[in-house]
């Protein structure tokens, strides 16, 4: 019986959650996960490292690896074959430290709340 999955954590949702080239297709559109979003976003975006991303995250350096190999593969099938994007779902819970202990940044979830 596999591990049951350990919650990723994430900083905030995206303010945008669907992309689409002009005369692609919406059909079969491609779906990027909350975390994968979150890996890329840290990874490609913030210029951090795995080990640096699986510390904000809360998962294994080797998880981030996976999470972000697929998410790469996602947003190049979207972009090469003209398919929808959308940003959704996954196995997340947004981030709930005080602000001493937070390991985000300023624009965190739990910054903003306060």
């Amino acid at each position: 019986m596999p591990r049951p999955q350990r919650s990723r954590r994430i900083c905030r949702e995206p303010e945008y959650v669907a992309f689409h080239a002009e005369g692609g297709s919406r059909e079969n559109a491609v779906l990027l996960s909350l975390d994968e979003y979150e890996v890329l976003r840290l990874v490609d975006y913030e210029k951090l490292t795995h080990e640096q991303c699986a510390e904000r995250m809360d998962i294994s350096r080797t998880t981030v690896t996976e999470i972000c190999e697929s998410a790469r593969h996602k947003l190049m099938e979207s972009l090469i074959t003209g398919r929808a994007l959308y940003i959704m779902g996954g196995n997340v819970r947004l981030c709930e430290e005080s602000r001493e202990g937070c390991t985000c940044h300023k624009n965190c979830h739990c910054h903003r709340q306060k």
